[in-house]
């Protein structure tokens, strides 16, 4: 059983100047969907497991591979998250079946060197429905320059019985980061951070 993928979809996106200064190095976010049939679309399916397990390793492997080849290695990427777009004949369900499966998601984590997890949306929506991907240091869940979230849209995708998967990234934080991390915020708090249990 293999998914059937209707089209691929890059964006990439290079930020020169942010908030009226110019960036040290250009702020580059990108994202690959695939746009492919659901499935289980228009009616309701008890058992998504055959689909999932069949569906996540294809996905999750090729998607990667893109990912890579745009970044140019896993080391390069900073900042990572997914995303599913379901369309309207569909569940939210099936656009988290998707993506929340390690025969998924470990091909991405792995090829990056990620400790944390991938920060996600599922959202559900017609053709040329906003596609919002958020990401987050793929080491550092508290570290806030990197609370990114890259916005896009295809004209045509998702047709009612269709899901967008997608997968994010940035090769660095926010070009004038000043807001500080959230371990400053609990030590300011008087919160003892060599002690995670007093967190």
């Amino acid at each position: 059983m293999q998914p059937e993928i209707r089209k691929i979809v890059t964006y990439d996106e290079e930020v020169l100047i942010e908030g009226f200064k110019p960036a040290a190095e250009p702020w580059r976010m990108f994202a690959v969907a695939a746009v492919l049939r659901n499935p289980w679309a228009g009616r309701y399916v008890e058992d998504l497991k055959p689909e999932i397990q069949a569906f996540g390793p294809v996905l999750g492997e090729m998607m990667t591979e893109r990912m890579l080849a745009l970044a140019g290695s896993g080391a390069a990427i900073e900042a990572y998250g997914k995303a599913a777009v379901v369309g309207l004949n569909g569940e939210i369900e099936h656009a988290s079946g998707l993506i929340h499966t390690l025969r998924f998601g470990n091909f991405y984590r792995e090829a990056v060197g990620a400790k944390a997890y991938l920060a996600f949306t599922n959202t559900r929506g017609g053709a040329n429905a906003p596609i919002m991907v958020p990401l987050m240091d793929k080491n550092d869940a508290g570290r806030r320059s990197h609370y990114l979230t890259i916005q896009f849209a295809i004209p045509d995708a998702p047709r009612d019985d269709e899901v967008v998967v997608v997968l994010g990234a940035a090769m660095s934080g926010r070009p004038h980061h000043r807001i500080g991390d959230r371990y400053q915020d609990l030590k300011d708090l008087g919160h003892d951070l060599d002690n995670p249990a007093a967190v």
